[in-house]
């Protein structure tokens, strides 16, 4: 099933249907990747005063911002991950620090635009690919499709964003069915969402019929919530979450705990 792709990046033909095909392939168009630095943290954007990443000069594995902190949520089920995927690199935050945190793990981030991929090894500290660590420029939805990846996945982070940076750019059953397919029997799938948009309630929906569990995060200042997918249903015991937080805090710094709270405050 084809999927249309929203993204304003990509700009699509305007031919009609019924004209015929042009003598050459257009390569996509993208919004131009520019950078921006305050405060010691430097801020990735596409064209636009929209932020899609940030990295802490001091700190460049470290996920500076409070919603990519919350992409690790799934740490709170998952202890050692055998393969974490990214769709959607960013400044490659995720991919840093699942890389630095998870030695034994896979961690392999799909990236569409080349122009990405070359802004995160030059100014944001991602290191080259190596026998764990694979960037690949592709379509996420091509990477979520091929039946080779299917089962092969722990974790998929998926952080999709064109250049307003207000909603994902796939966001249907078909994607997010396909999302699942990747996934091992307990894997645990994060995605970005956009609270204050109507993008945030189409995706939900889709997520909760591909999925046999979704849980929200509390919206972060900036309008981020994170939603975390289950494969299969998982009994949510809060005395054992906290536990664990308590040991991904000890062990990362990452705010674990409030993680437990979110958790807790949608159970209500």
């Amino acid at each position: 099933m084809l999927i249309k792709r929203k993204s304003i990046e990509k700009v699509e033909s305007s031919r009609p249907a019924s004209a015929p095909a042009p003598a050459k392939v257009r390569k996509p168009k993208y919004a131009p990747v520019t950078l921006s630095e305050l405060d010691g943290v430097r801020y990735l954007h596409f064209g636009t005063e929209w932020v899609q990443g940030a990295m802490r000069l001091r700190k460049p594995n470290w996920p500076e911002l409070e919603y990519a902190q919350q992409m690790m949520a799934w740490m709170l089920w998952l202890e050692q991950p055998r393969h974490i995927t990214q769709l959607g690199l960013g400044t490659a935050a995720l991919t840093k620090f699942c890389y630095a945190s998870f030695p034994a793990a896979q961690v392999t981030a799909i990236e569409l635009n080349p122009s990405v991929i070359t802004i995160c090894e030059s100014m944001f500290k991602l290191p080259p690919n190596d026998e764990r660590l694979h960037v690949l420029e592709m379509d996420a939805l091509d990477y979520v499709n091929d039946k080779a990846h299917h089962g092969t996945l722990d974790v998929l982070q998926v952080d999709l964003y064109d250049a307003t940076a207000r909603g994902p750019v796939l966001d249907t059953p078909e994607f997010y069915q396909a999302c699942n397919s990747c996934l091992s029997d307990d894997g645990v799938m994060t995605v970005n969402l956009f609270g204050d948009h109507p993008s945030y309630a189409r995706n939900l929906k889709a997520m909760k019929f591909a999925f046999a569990q979704v849980i929200c995060l509390p919206q972060v200042h900036d309008g981020n919530v994170v939603a975390i997918a289950f494969r299969r249903e998982r009994k949510i015991d809060l005395a054992a979450l906290t536990e664990r937080a308590a040991q991904i805090v000890a062990d990362t710094r990452l705010p674990a705990k409030s993680w437990v709270k979110g958790i807790a405050s949608s159970m209500k």
